[in-house]
């Protein structure tokens, strides 16, 4: 009898989690990532590398600060007293120097595009329309209305308003066709009129003083502001033609800007060194105060943000802050750089544009240690994880240390001294003559309430 074997099979169907290849790994990358066990006991000096890596980017962020990027093309004859950026451009920007020469630049090339000898003297002011045409005005009494994107080798004069006075600032409406000239009073024309009478004139009913700067709000677009060499700050409204408030601070303002995400916060840049950020609702106060220049704030300029801004000093210094901050986060500097009258952000939020008295405008980056061109996923990564560990760790003695040193001219060091022993003393005084009063006769003034002297409705 043959021995038959018979064989047994068993099937069994099983059923498995299966995650992608590409799950595994990071992006541009083919490296398998790794599961990490984040149990604390498995890790006992995590916080101690966390430092270390916290330590050695902050230092390493220090030593590629590099803000200077560079000058553009030869500048100019004069020094340069204003400066305007393109609202529909992220290219070119327009400059004015004190020889009455007005010039376009291409910031890509750095290089000079269009210039014309547009006033007798300095121009006081330029500025953008919405349809890409370029004002000037000057102490020649006219406001000159060009075209440098025509195609024409030299651009054509389009219109020519003329004043009773020398005209100190623009500023131009962002959607209607309507621009702010001041001199003695604000003069707004039309540009559907050419050479005409302004259509509205604004004035302080008390004030004769020259205003020299007005800004028209690119929000609510219907309120304009202007400082005044009297020490006024008035807010205007188009929409009744009349005067809304006026603020008086302790010395004058020369520059205001508007913020661009806030439609009631601006901010002033004053001869007393500092910058005041205000309510356009609530003029008693000042938001914040920014002090750290040690001489007179020429101007101003919000960044595209809000959220930080940048001002020229007459102490031949730049200087970046952050809106909610009192002191500023970076100063900008050269050997050759003399007293800076304008400054201006770049509407990718990335570069500081500056002129000064030496005749150059220069080029600079918001961040120092920051560099354009295109990254890898694993250089962003890198680039925020650690900024993320200067975040956390920047409470520590020296981290704050290294991210807060700067080396600045001897010059603004001693000055700086100077004005600490300074404002030393007459706090130190106040102090004295408050204790030898009368009890509740001199009450205690916020430092966001002093420089205010008074506010008319």
């Amino acid at each position: 009898m043959s021995s038959r074997r018979w064989k047994l099979t068993i099937s069994q169907k099983i059923k498995s989690l299966s995650r992608s290849t590409a799950a595994h790994q990071a992006p541009g990358s083919n490296v398998t990532h790794q599961p990490r066990n984040l149990d604390p006991t498995q890790h006992p000096f995590a916080q101690s590398r966390e430092y270390t890596r916290a330590l050695n980017a902050v230092k390493l962020e220090r030593m590629f600060a590099a803000p200077f990027v560079g000058q553009l093309g030869q500048g100019h004859v004069d020094g340069v007293y204003t400066l305007a950026k393109d609202p529909g451009s992220l290219q070119r920007l327009a400059s004015g120097s004190g020889d009455g020469v007005v010039k376009i630049w291409d910031l890509t090339s750095r290089e000079e595009v269009w210039q014309t000898r547009a006033h007798e003297n300095i121009v006081k002011a330029t500025c953008w329309t919405p349809d890409r045409k370029l004002l000037s005005c000057g102490g020649d009494r006219t406001v000159k209305v060009w075209d440098p994107y025509s195609a024409e080798s030299k651009a054509p004069l389009l219109a020519t308003y003329l004043g009773q006075a020398g005209f100190t600032s623009l500023s131009h409406h962002r959607s209607q066709s309507s621009f702010a000239a001041s001199s003695a009073s604000i003069s707004i024309y039309d540009l559907n009129r050419p050479s005409s009478a302004p259509t509205q004139t604004l004035q302080w009913p008390t004030s004769t003083d020259t205003i020299n700067a007005v800004s028209f709000n690119q929000i609510e677009t219907s309120i304009l502001a202007s400082t005044a060499l009297d020490r006024a700050v008035v807010l205007y409204d188009l929409r009744t033609s009349s005067a809304l408030s006026k603020v008086v601070l302790r010395l004058a303002s020369n520059a205001l800007s508007w913020n661009p995400m806030e439609a009631f916060n601006f901010a002033v840049a004053n001869e007393d060194h500092n910058i005041y950020i205000f309510d356009m609702r609530r003029l008693d106060r000042s938001l914040n105060v920014l002090k750290d220049h040690v001489a007179a704030v020429m101007d101003v300029d919000f960044s595209p943000t809000g959220e930080e801004l940048v001002s020229a000093s007459y102490d031949r210094t730049i200087r970046l802050w952050n809106r909610d901050r009192g002191h500023s986060r970076d100063i900008y500097h050269t050997k050759r750089m003399q007293r800076a009258f304008a400054v201006l952000y770049s509407p990718d939020n990335q570069y500081v544009i500056s002129g000064s008295d030496d005749g150059n405008v220069r080029l600079w980056r918001a961040n120092a240690s920051s560099r354009s061109g295109v990254k890898s996923a694993r250089q962003r990564q890198k680039r925020e994880y650690d900024d993320a560990l200067v975040r956390r760790y920047a409470h520590m003695p020296e981290v704050r240390r290294i991210k807060r040193h700067r080396h600045i001219p001897k010059r603004i060091k001693k000055a700086a001294d100077i004005k600490g022993e300074e404002l030393k003393s007459l706090k130190r005084k106040g102090e004295n003559v408050r204790k030898h009063s009368k009890k509740g006769s001199m009450p205690r003034q916020s430092e966001r309430e002093k420089m205010v002297l008074g506010i008319e409705k």
